[in-house]
């Protein structure tokens, strides 16, 4: 476990080192490589994340969290999920139907 004193200086380097790739402030000898062409090169401001598309299953479970024939009502579970009703649900759905 890390002291006090190294979680601080973890910190700060990571920030130069954020600064650094943005161009604020001292680059402490770090330079940009423009050795890669343009597309391939990252600016943090930009770079957006792509999120992987969600299968039939976890849009049906989205969708249907919230209804009350899915959730249990009583006993140690009280308001968790009841996934094995959900399953047998979404297999009667167009989506859930099992391709032969």
């Amino acid at each position: 476990m890390p002291t006090r004193n190294e979680r601080e200086y973890y910190r700060m380097g990571f920030q130069d080192g954020i600064r650094a790739a943005k161009g604020i402030g001292p680059q402490f000898g770090i330079e940009k490589d423009t050795s890669l062409p343009r597309e391939f090169s990252v600016n943090p401001e930009t770079r957006a994340l792509r999120k992987r598309k969600l299968s039939p299953w976890n849009k049906f479970v989205m969708m249907n969290s919230k209804k009350p024939q899915f959730i249990y009502k009583s006993g140690a579970n009280k308001g968790k999920l009841n996934l094995k009703k959900m399953g047998v649900a979404f297999r009667k759905t167009p989506a859930g139907k099992r391709k032969k």
